[in-house]
């Protein structure tokens, strides 16, 4: 059975810090691209950063940008999403995805297995 699964999430104060995990059971996180998207409420489900499996290329959204680090750990067949200086406006639902793609892109519609998504709130 093909899956991602992944961790962390729940509450975080402003200026803090978290780091989460996507895993990928039944297949290998070895090709393609691994993406971390978030949906805040009321808004689009947006790309918030990507990572080529292969080379480790990687994309961040302008907002997160020098705050979010993502990573790979192809003998754990993870991918980490590190955030700090966590803002309110990061509070969303927050999917990891993986796409057979040869290109980096933010857009959802190239990624084909989606995670389950876990809420995630930045508040005092």
């Amino acid at each position: 059975q093909l899956q991602l699964v992944e961790s962390g999430g729940g509450l975080v104060q402003p200026g803090g810090s978290l780091r989460r995990a996507c895993s990928a059971y039944g297949f290998p996180l070895e090709d393609g691209a691994i993406g971390w998207f978030r949906q805040a409420p009321g808004k689009e489900r947006e790309g918030v950063a990507c990572i080529m499996a292969s080379g480790g290329r990687t994309y961040y959204a302008d907002s997160v940008k020098g705050r979010f680090t993502i990573s790979r750990d192809t003998a754990k067949n993870t991918v980490w999403l590190q955030m700090n200086s966590l803002k309110p406006e990061d509070t969303g639902v927050y999917y990891c995805a993986s796409g057979a793609i040869l290109g980096l892109t933010s857009s959802e519609y190239a990624y084909d297995y989606w995670g389950q998504g876990t809420q995630f709130t930045v508040s005092s």
